[in-house]
């Protein structure tokens, strides 16, 4: 049985208001969080200090969404690595679908971001994951080798990177793989690791699964033996919900 400890980490995209935030802060802080899982909330860039604050002296932990790779300089509207380890981020997320897609973030900027984010003392939540028409074509391993290869710094591993797995095409639509079709993209990601950082790297290197989790099928994905973990969006956005799939995590 795998030593790894689960991880459920929510995305909460360009959600939320400051009240939301802290409204689910609390509802975490009051579920309370399963001992045996450690959790992690992404929200955006305004809420940060709001939330650091309010999970202080909890086991939450708080990330964000993306960074710069670069340390400083003029890059009006970034935030870099080090400002987010000063306000007391321990994560950031790197590579998401809607980042690559949205602002054309390329395999090469994303491992730039994550070798920033591990240099700053941050765990770089390294995202990969093929599109409905790489899928359809039967191109997903291929896919997803070819983002790890390009994405995940020599620098990496068990302690300061986690990969995210999340196919495109099952992202917010309610749609999933079949659970042999993610165990079998998680154990080829465990390979692909392995083949770029030996044995020990990948053995210990959390995967997680980002694709419509949420608490009815939160039990099956968590007991897969490659998951080890859930990179989750809109259920990350009601606290029972978020709560819901880390008690599923065996």
């Amino acid at each position: 049985m795998s030593t790894r400890t689960i991880l459920i980490a929510g995305n909460w995209k360009m959600n939320a208001s400051l009240e939301m935030a802290a409204e689910l802060i609390e509802g975490i802080k009051a579920g309370p969080p399963p001992s045996n899982v450690e959790m992690l909330v992404c929200p955006p860039f305004p809420y940060l200090s709001s939330a650091i604050a309010l999970a202080s002296g909890s086991s939450i932990h708080v990330g964000a969404q993306t960074c710069h790779s670069s340390g400083s300089g003029a890059h009006t509207g970034d935030v870099s690595t080090g400002m987010l380890k000063d306000l007391g981020c321990t994560h950031v997320i790197v590579g998401h679908s809607e980042r690559r897609t949205d602002h054309g973030e390329t395999d090469a900027l994303v491992m730039a971001q994550a070798s920033a984010a591990i240099d700053a003392g941050l765990v770089a939540v390294i995202c990969v994951g093929e599109t409905e028409a790489e899928r359809d074509a039967g191109n997903t391993l291929d896919v997803v080798a070819t983002q790890i290869a390009g994405s995940l710094p020599d620098a990496a591993t068990a302690a300061n990177a986690v990969i995210a797995y999340e196919p495109v095409w099952a992202i917010g639509t309610g749609r999933t793989p079949t659970t042999d079709e993610v165990q079998d993209v998680h154990a080829a990601i465990r390979a692909n690791i392995a083949s770029k950082l030996g044995l020990e790297a990948a053995d210990g290197m959390r995967i997680l699964y980002g694709g419509s989790m949420k608490p009815t099928n939160a039990k099956e994905l968590l007991a897969l033996p490659d998951v080890d973990g859930g990179l989750i969006g809109g259920a990350s956005l009601k606290a029972e919900d978020f709560l819901g799939i880390a008690r599923s995590a065996p």
